[in-house]
C-alpha cells in the first residue's frame, strides 16, 4: 500500500492497512463496509428517523457506564466514552455513519462504525487511547447491540412519533362524529345501498379500529423494553460480567430520566436468534396500516363525483387535481395515506422474510428488519398526521345528496318485512327501483298501510337505530 494518498490517512485492523478520509471520525473497519458494500444508498442514518443511530450512542453510553460500575472500565475511560456516546445519541455526528443497510447480516458494521467514532471522540476527550474494541465495545457483541437497537429506536419513535400522530387521529375523527351525530345517510354493503346509518356512527367505527390498535401495540411496546444486551455473541454472556445485563438495563432506563423501566429479556438465546418482537410488531403496524387503507377509500368513495358518484362530502381542495382536465380536484390526501399504507404492508413481507434467517443462535438480516420496522412506524406517524389536519378535520357534508339517496333507497323496505312479509317487500323495492321513485310512495300503492303510518315505519333516522 501506497504509504500517501491526499486528503488520507491510514488506519489499520486485524486485515492489513486501509485508507480512511482524513475527515472522518471512524476507522478502518467502518471503511472496509463503505468499500464493500456499495448497495443501495440508503445510509443506516435513514432518511427519516435519527433513532437507530441515536439508539447505538445510548447503548454505548450505557454499557459504559455499566462496565464502570463492575469495576472493568477506569473512570476515565468511562466518563470519556458516556461523553463522546451522549453526543452520537443527540444527533450531532450522523454523517459519521455512512454504512449501507444492505451489509453483513448481524450488522456488525454498524455495531463498529459505532465503535470507531466513539473511540476517537473519547480518545480526544480522555487524552488517552481507547480502543472500539475493547474499551467502547466492552462487554457487548454486535450479535446482541444490534438487536438491542431495534428495540430502543423502535420505542422511540412509537412513543414520541406513532402514538401523538395516532391519539391526534383518534380525536379529530371523534369530534367530527360529534358534529355529524344526527346525520342520516344511505349504508352500504358490498359497494350497494343497505340500511340507513347515522353517519357519525360510520366514523365511531373508524376511531374504535384504531383505539383497538393502539391497545395492541401498547402490549408490544412492553416487550420492546425487554434488552438481549447481555447475550454477547451466542446468548450465553461470554466475555460479559454475570451482573452486566442488569446493570446495562438499568443505566439505560437512568439515560431516559427512568420514565421506562429496562429490563434483560428473559431468554438472550431467543432474542439473538429470532427477531420475534420486530416481527409481532410489524404485523400490528401492517394492521394499522390497513385500518388507514380502509378510511381513506371510504373517504374516496364518499368524496367520488362530484356529479357521477356518491358526493356525499367534499374534501378540502389542496391542489390542481389534473394536467389536462381543468377545474378537476382528486382526493390527494387519501390516495397519499393509502400509498403509505401499502409500502407499510410491503415493508411487514420484508421484515417476515428477514425473520425466517434467524439460523441457530443469529439472525443475519437485522439491518433490514431495522430499517423497515423503522420506516414503517415513521411512515404511518407521518400519514396519520396528515390525515387528521387536512381530511378529517376539514371535509363538508353535503346534506341533499344524502337525503336525496335516502329518499329514492329502495332497501328502506326492509322494515315492512315483519308486517307484510320478505315477498311482497322485495317486489315494492323492485318496483320502487325500476320506477326510480320514492319506496314511500310505491309502498302506500302496493299495501293498505297509510302513508301517515309508512312515514313513520320508513324513518331513516329511526330504522339507523336498529330494532323492530
Amino acid at each position: 500500500m501506497s504509504k500517501k494518498r491526499k486528503g488520507f490517512r491510514i488506519e489499520k485492523d486485524s486485515l492489513g492497512e486501509v485508507f480512511v478520509p482524513n475527515s472522518a471520525l471512524y476507522g478502518a473497519q467502518t471503511q472496509r463496509a463503505i468499500d464493500n458494500f456499495p448497495i443501495s444508498g440508503i445510509k443506516m442514518d435513514f432518511p427519516f428517523t435519527n433513532s437507530f443511530i441515536d439508539s447505538l450512542g445510548l447503548i454505548k453510553d450505557a454499557a459504559a457506564r455499566a462496565n464502570k460500575s463492575l469495576g472493568l472500565l477506569s473512570s476515565k475511560k468511562s466518563l470519556a466514552i458516556s461523553k463522546a456516546a451522549k453526543e452520537v445519541w443527540q444527533s450531532k455526528h450522523n454523517d459519521q455513519f455512512p454504512v449501507d443497510v444492505f451489509q453483513t447480516g448481524s450488522g456488525t458494521s454498524s455495531n463498529m462504525n459505532a465503535n470507531e467514532v466513539i473511540a476517537s471522540l473519547a480518545t480526544k476527550y480522555a487524552k488517552i487511547k481507547i480502543d472500539p474494541n475493547d474499551d467502547v465495545n466492552m462487554s457487548q457483541s454486535s450479535n446482541d447491540v444490534i438487536p438491542t437497537a431495534i428495540k430502543i429506536s423502535a420505542h422511540m419513535d412509537l412513543t414520541k412519533k406513532l402514538y401523538p400522530a395516532l391519539d391526534a387521529l383518534i380525536i379529530a375523527i371523534e369530534n367530527k362524529a360529534k358534529t355529524l351525530k344526527g346525520t342520516i345517510k344511505t349504508g352500504r354493503t358490498h359497494l350497494m345501498d343497505a340500511m340507513p346509518i347515522d353517519f357519525s356512527e360510520e366514523l365511531k367505527a373508524w376511531s374504535s379500529q384504531l383505539t383497538s390498535s393502539k391497545e395492541m401495540l401498547n402490549i408490544l411496546e412492553k416487550k420492546l423494553l425487554e434488552l438481549p444486551q447481555g447475550g454477547t455473541a451466542v446468548g450465553s454472556g461470554i466475555n460479559a460480567h454475570k451482573q452486566f445485563a442488569k446493570c446495562f438495563a438499568q443505566e439505560m432506563s437512568k439515560l431516559f430520566g427512568n420514565k421506562y423501566k429496562f429490563v434483560p429479556s428473559k431468554n438472550f438465546y431467543h432474542e439473538l436468534s429470532a427477531q420475534d418482537c420486530s416481527v409481532q410488531l410489524s404485523g400490528e403496524l401492517k394492521n394499522l396500516a390497513l385500518i388507514l387503507m380502509k378510511v381513506s377509500n371510504d373517504l374516496r368513495w364518499m368524496n367520488s363525483g362530484p356529479l357521477a358518484g356518491f358526493a356525499e362530502i367534499e374534501l378540502k381542495g389542496l391542489q390542481p387535481g389534473s394536467s389536462i382536465m381543468p377545474g378537476k380536484v382528486n382526493p390527494v390526501i387519501p390516495e397519499a395515506v393509502a400509498m403509505a399504507s401499502a409500502d407499510v404492508i410491503g415493508n411487514d413481507v420484508s421484515i417476515t422474510v428477514a425473520s425466517q434467517s434467524g439460523n441457530f443462535q443469529l439472525n443475519v438480516m437485522l439491518p433490514v428488519i431495522a430499517y423497515n420496522l423503522l420506516k414503517s412506524i415513521n411512515l404511518l406517524s407521518g400519514a396519520m398526521n396528515v390525515l387528521s389536519k387536512k381530511a378529517i378535520s376539514s371535509f363538508k357534508v353535503n346534506h341533499g345528496n344524502l337525503e336525496a339517496s335516502l329518499s329514492k333507497n329502495p332497501i328502506l323496505v326492509t322494515a315492512l318485512n315483519p308486517i307484510i312479509g320478505y315477498e311482497k317487500a322485495a317486489l315494492i323495492a323492485k318496483k320502487a327501483y325500476k320506477e326510480k321513485r320514492p319506496i314511500i310512495d310505491v309502498a302506500a300503492e302496493e299495501t293498505d298501510i297509510s302513508k301517515a303510518k309508512l312515514k313513520k315505519l320508513l324513518d331513516p333516522a329511526k330504522l339507523s337505530k336498529g330494532g323492530t
